[in-house]
């Protein structure tokens, strides 16, 4: 937490008592919603803290680098300490599991749209939508006429 507050402090921020317990409630939760921290910041002996509070403070923290977001769906982002920003996120369509692969994973794509598009791809903040194994493994499968 001392590098952390010298880094805001180099960027005319504090590393307040706010800030520390989403920093803290995210080290817990590993992925979580702003919904997310703030049921955890209630739990965790302090006063609430109100959504805009933690939006605002998420904000402030992704600015200087210490968290990262990726939209897993079609709702509240879902934060992640930034040292913690080194894989993919696999979501279930069907079930809603998120699975973690390693960023190196993606290698083949990321090189392809380099070679066909010019396009350097940032995959760290990428969210691949699909099916698990398991309820892959459930579909019907579909009769070819």
């Amino acid at each position: 937490m001392k590098d952390l507050g010298e880094s805001l402090r180099a960027r005319g921020m504090r590393l307040t008592p706010q800030r520390e317990r989403i920093i803290d409630a995210i080290q817990v939760l590993g992925h979580a919603t702003p919904d997310g921290l703030a049921v955890a910041v209630g739990r965790d002996g302090g006063p609430g803290l109100s959504l805009s509070t933690i939006y605002r403070n998420l904000e402030a923290l992704e600015e200087v680098g210490v968290v990262s977001h990726t939209h897993l769906g079609h709702h509240s982002p879902t934060y992640h300490l930034f040292d913690h920003a080194d894989h993919l996120h696999l979501v279930c369509l069907s079930c809603g599991v998120v699975i973690e692969s390693a960023v190196t994973t993606a290698d083949p794509f990321v090189g392809n749209l380099l070679a066909l598009h010019g396009f350097v791809a940032d995959v760290k903040h990428m969210a691949i939508h699909g099916w698990c194994a398991a309820c892959s493994a459930l579909a019907t499968p579909v009769k070819e006429p």
